[in-house]
């Protein structure tokens, strides 16, 4: 017959998923229910993290463990660790085991945009490619599931490798990319709901080797959907750059994404407007073909700044290294495309 204290012993020889501690190390097992008649066992235990893949597997190890101890049903509950303990235990924790989204060096930012159409993904493949021109190790997540397009846009013709029980992401332009479009065959339609999506999202995190990333972007579906609502959850501390074009109407409904990041205390880092005009190369002439003073507008209502003003202007493609949305570095764009980098870094790093 099971007693509590071999329950205790057995559960608290387990490991803790992230703090890589003994459950009995950490005084994590915070309640003990027998009853014996039918030989039911009850416990309750507290993790670093909750509602992740690590901690299902745990679960898996608690009840395998009680029944080879004895138990005939397991019944589990979790609970966190108080912050005093994961504050105690933290700095044990190595650089290549830490959980990226705990990660202290890692810096997250989110672009959003309230609408489809505006080039929020334009503007976080060519952002991540120009903190990579300045030195900085970044990673890019296309996480707009249904309508995946950064693997295009980059010019990506390769798919991700696993080593081991990791993903490796694809290099292009000094930037590490992982996308749904890796998984895809032949650009089939994604059906799925909101749980699925966030399950992928948090594989995104914890299955790919992402290594010493500095900067970790995440190229949003427009909109405040699930995959957003996940992003909020799973990220508390990300930052926000919403995208929007001058038109009113635009910056309008960007204003929900911009109101959607502040309820959920994401700090937005400003406003970046997107086909603010059209310039003449052979005037040098500047028409407003999508009206004006929308950027300004909506960064004064979310009370940020504008980081930057892109004009309409196609890349100069290249077909022996082909990315059709990739600004080259000395291009105006691109240059623009750099000078709001130069922004992202000040803000962040000071």
């Amino acid at each position: 017959m099971l007693t509590e204290e071999r329950v205790r012993e057995v559960v608290g020889s387990l490991k803790e998923p992230f703090l890589h501690k003994t459950l009995a190390e950490l005084n994590a097992i915070e309640e003990v229910k027998l009853k014996q008649e039918k030989n039911h066992v009850s416990v309750k235990v507290q993790i670093a993290r909750t509602g992740t893949g690590e901690q299902l597997q745990l679960q898996t190890q608690i009840v395998n463990v009680l029944k080879e101890a004895g138990a005939s049903t397991v019944g589990i509950r979790f609970g966190q660790l108080p912050e005093e303990v994961l504050e105690a235990h933290r700095h044990d924790e190595s650089e290549q085991e830490a959980n990226l989204l705990q990660s202290k060096k890692t810096k997250f930012i989110a672009i959003a945009s309230g609408k489809g159409g505006v080039g929020k993904s334009t503007v976080s493949v060519n952002l991540a490619v120009a903190l990579a021109r300045l030195g900085k190790k970044v990673g890019l997540i296309d996480a707009d599931i249904y309508g995946f397009s950064v693997p295009d846009m980059m010019g990506i013709t390769k798919r991700p490798v696993v080593r081991g029980e990791k993903i490796i992401p694809v290099e292009r332009f000094g930037v590490q990319v992982i996308s749904m479009g890796f998984f895809v065959e032949d650009n089939a339609p994604i059906i799925w709901r909101g749980p699925m999506l966030g399950k992928m999202l948090n594989s995104f995190f914890n299955e790919v080797e992402w290594g010493d990333i500095e900067y970790l972007l995440l190229d949003l579906p427009p909109g405040t959907g699930d995959v957003a609502l996940d992003v909020h959850t799973m990220l508390p501390h990300c930052k926000e750059i919403i995208v929007t074009t001058p038109h009113p109407t635009a910056a309008f409904v960007a204003a929900r994404a911009g109101a959607m990041a502040l309820r959920t205390e994401h700090e937005i880092l400003g406003v970046i407007e997107n086909m603010a005009y059209f310039e003449s190369k052979l005037t040098g002439e500047k028409e407003y073909v999508f009206g004006r003073g929308g950027g300004d507008k909506l960064a004064e209502e979310l009370n940020t700044d504008v980081l930057g003003q892109l004009p309409l202007d196609q890349p100069d493609w290249n077909d022996d290294d082909f990315a059709p949305s990739i600004y080259q570095e000395d291009h105006r764009i691109g240059k623009i495309y750099t000078e709001i980098a130069e922004k992202v870094i000040d803000r962040l790093d000071n």
